[in-house]
């Protein structure tokens, strides 16, 4: 009988391993490997950069809301809107949504949305784009009600919709130049919405919070009053604008002319009442509009301003003293050589007193009464009339015109500049001289804005001397007188007519500018109007003919309209021969 082998057995039990298996030595390594990993880079994160994930965590939950700031309206003297803003809504795309959500779309969802666009499905497939990583993108802006409330009604996922503003001008064309227009972000473009884009922008009211992750607000972390827009009031008198305008319109297309300004001035403040120019455009709707009709042409162009500058050399003589209302001046009956050049007049008119010089409008008179006083007093009336310099109006864009300076100055330089050649003023800068002369010979700076409080005036021409010229401008509109379509019926009223070929590279060419600049009424002067026919076509060109019609309708509905009551009489009228009309 064997013996069990129960010995060798329990040996084999009892006995330990002496090495870790490299399996178990393997798994202990890339755990340690792991945990060693994700505490280096936890502590990596947390301590050296923490800004990225609080940045990630802000992106998610932090929200900055604004509540936008209307930008302010631009009124009128009386307070009636000229500019204002009315709440719009634009259309816009979530790419990342909308391409996730397009094999659900009803093709005839996604055409009709096209369609109220006003483009093709395709071209509004390549508006989106085919990059999902996109979520935002515009569709159309400012849209109008109709739009937004029919493509809502369609339901298209990643459509939205974002409140927004749209400026709006109640006057239109009427006061196009002067207001000016906005782009689409509400920002000034053009006139007082661009050079005052500042003062009418509010700043929104802003606010920053956090919410959680189904979107509902639980911290508010910050917040920022806004602050208001500025609304602007302006001088500008809308029913007299509007006058301006219409009248201004009607002679342009009546005599071909490719363009013309109309200015009227109160001459107690020198503010402005009406500036209105013609062609127009919509500001409302610009679409293929030329930009060249964006122009204010009122202070942006400058011409000579022929026969309507004729009382600056005669208040020059009687400021100076070389001239008298009793003096008479021999202006002949044919042209005279002046420096090796001929001045004329249209007719000989013989011997003239200060009053017949500026009722005829004679070339010869003034350039008798320029050559008989200094050079530097005759000019010296230009520059403190305001020619060469700007009327403080303050409008961006606003050219001065040019008076050159010379060593010396010819004979026949001096008298061209004596019946306006040689030298350049633009509309405002010529309203500005009148609303002198009307004013009693104090001058004003030219404001756009209606202010309570006079502005500091400057005398240039004594008292005595302005109502002179007042009632000279008044025989000039009178019988005999070459403007005597300026008259205005049951009011006295004065001015003078312009008639001058516009210069060219060449020299003048046979194109003209026709222009009137007058005062009314005579008994009180209140206002000055200067109208401006650029490049009249046909048999008409005169200023006496195409501008003074203008003057008178305007004028005649501006004192109406500032109730001033007519003061014409039948005594003050004289009886003097009638001559043809002059430039």
């Amino acid at each position: 009988m064997k013996k069990p082998a129960a010995p060798k057995k329990q040996a084999k039990k009892n006995q330990q391993p002496t090495v870790i298996s490299w399996r178990f030595a393997f798994v202990i390594l890339s755990l340690f490997a792991v945990f060693s990993a994700l505490i280096i880079r936890a502590a990596y994160l947390q301590v050296l950069e923490p800004e990225m994930l609080l940045e990630q965590g802000d992106m998610r939950t932090l929200r900055v809301k604004s509540d936008a700031a209307m930008r302010g309206m631009i009124l009128d003297r009386n307070g009636e809107e000229l500019a204002v803003s009315v709440p719009v809504q634009s259309i816009w795309a979530d790419p990342q949504l909308v391409l996730r959500s397009r094999h659900k779309i009803d093709e005839r969802r996604w055409h009709a949305l096209a369609d109220m666009l006003q483009i093709s499905p395709q071209q509004l497939s390549d508006k989106i784009g085919a990059d999902d990583t996109k979520r935002f993108v515009y569709l159309q802006r400012q849209a109008s009600p109709a739009t937004v409330d029919y493509i809502k009604q369609l339901k298209i996922p990643g459509i939205a919709f974002q409140q927004e503003s749209r400026r709006y001008y109640p006057a239109g064309e009427v006061t196009a130049h002067l207001l000016g227009f906005t782009n689409v972000d509400d920002q000034g473009m053009e006139g007082i919405e661009r050079q005052f884009n500042d003062q009418l922008t509010g700043k929104p009211a802003l606010k920053t919070i956090r919410k959680d992750a189904k979107g509902r607000e639980v911290e508010v972390l910050s917040q920022t009053d806004g602050q208001a827009s500025n609304n602007i009031q302006l001088s500008i008198d809308q029913r007299i604008q509007a006058v301006a305008y219409r009248e201004l319109k009607k002679a342009v297309m009546q005599f071909g002319a490719t363009s013309g300004s109309v200015v009227v001035v109160d001459v107690h403040n020198g503010e402005v009442l009406a500036l209105a120019n013609a062609p127009s455009y919509n500001p409302n709707n610009r679409k293929n509009t030329d930009s060249n009709r964006y122009r204010n042409r009122a202070i942006t162009d400058t011409f000579e301003p022929g026969s309507t500058i004729k009382p600056l050399p005669v208040l020059a003589a009687l400021e100076n003293g070389t001239a008298t209302m009793e003096t008479v001046i021999s202006t002949g009956y044919g042209p005279v050589r002046i420096g090796g050049r001929l001045v004329r007049d249209i007719n000989g008119y013989g011997d003239l007193d200060l009053t017949g010089i500026m009722r005829k409008s004679s070339n010869i008179g003034v350039t008798r009464l320029a050559l008989g006083m200094p050079t530097d007093k005759f000019l010296d009336m230009y520059y403190k009339m305001g020619v060469g310099s700007e009327t403080g109006l303050g409008l961006t864009g606003e050219t001065p015109g040019v008076l050159r300076e010379q060593r010396r100055w010819g004979e026949h330089a001096l008298a061209t500049v004596s019946f306006g050649y040689s030298f350049t003023v633009n509309a405002v800068q010529l309203a500005r001289i009148y609303a002198t002369i009307g004013n009693g010979g104090v001058s004003y700076p030219l404001s756009i804005f209606k202010s309570s409080n006079k502005p500091q005036g400057e005398r240039v021409v004594s008292e005595e001397h302005a109502d002179n010229m007042v009632a000279m401008l008044e025989a000039v509109v009178g019988p005999g007188g070459s403007a005597k379509k300026a008259a205005v019926p049951g009011y006295r009223v004065g001015g003078k007519t312009g008639t001058a070929k516009k210069a060219g590279i060449r020299g003048y060419s046979d194109d003209y500018i026709g222009s009137f600049a007058g005062i009314a009424p005579i008994s009180n002067p209140r206002i000055a109007v200067v109208v401006i026919i650029n490049e009249p076509s046909g048999d008409y060109y005169y200023g006496g003919e195409v501008a003074a019609p203008v003057f008178s309708a305007v004028s005649g509905a501006a004192m109406q309209l500032l109730n001033i009551a007519p003061d014409a009489t039948d005594s003050r009228i004289t009886k003097v021969s009638e001559v043809p009309n002059a430039g």
